[in-house]
């Protein structure tokens, strides 16, 4: 069982050094094995959107902190079409996600749409509860000056019009 365990984890740091996502990593000192790497995402629906998430990966342990951070921007074109195809539940839909641990650890990022503020919100969060709390991270990309971008007069005739099909 500890060799079966050994063997996961070595194939697991291997893979994770070649991550094609990173883009920074920052050693946290040279008596530990925790760096914080940083990934960049583009989201696979919303391509003028683009995340950068940063977590601790603890090269000798069989879990990560849970731990990170996540900030989101626009970086190209949003348009209507794309704006259309997401999922606008109040969940949302998991954009991106990320095995922490041998142990169902996962890093998700959820994208989920304010429709009355014009927002796009996206959520990173661990699967799992650490010390008491279920670590997670917030940033937004407002649809303001985007082709998707909805007036308030835009939003009460697409409802009128729903109401009237109905």
């Amino acid at each position: 069982m500890i060799k079966k365990i050994a063997l996961v984890s070595c194939i697991a740091l291997s893979l994770s050094a070649c991550d094609s996502n990173e883009v920074g990593d920052v050693s946290l000192g040279i008596f530990t094995t925790k760096d914080i790497k940083i990934e960049v995402l583009t989201d696979p629906i919303v391509t003028g959107v683009t995340c950068h998430i940063s977590s601790v990966e603890a090269n000798l342990d069989f879990a990560d902190p849970s731990d990170m951070g996540i900030s989101c921007r626009q970086t190209g074109d949003i348009t209507p079409e794309m704006i259309d195809s997401i999922d606008k539940s109040k969940s949302g839909e998991i954009v991106f996600k990320k095995s922490k641990s041998v142990l169902f650890k996962t890093l998700k990022i959820r994208r989920i749409f304010d429709e009355s503020s014009q927002t796009l919100l996206y959520l990173s969060y661990s699967t799992k509860e650490t010390e008491g709390s279920y670590k997670h991270s917030l940033s937004t990309v407002p649809l303001w000056n985007t082709k998707a971008y909805k007036t308030q007069a835009q939003l009460d005739a697409e409802k009128l019009a729903t109401q009237d099909n109905s």
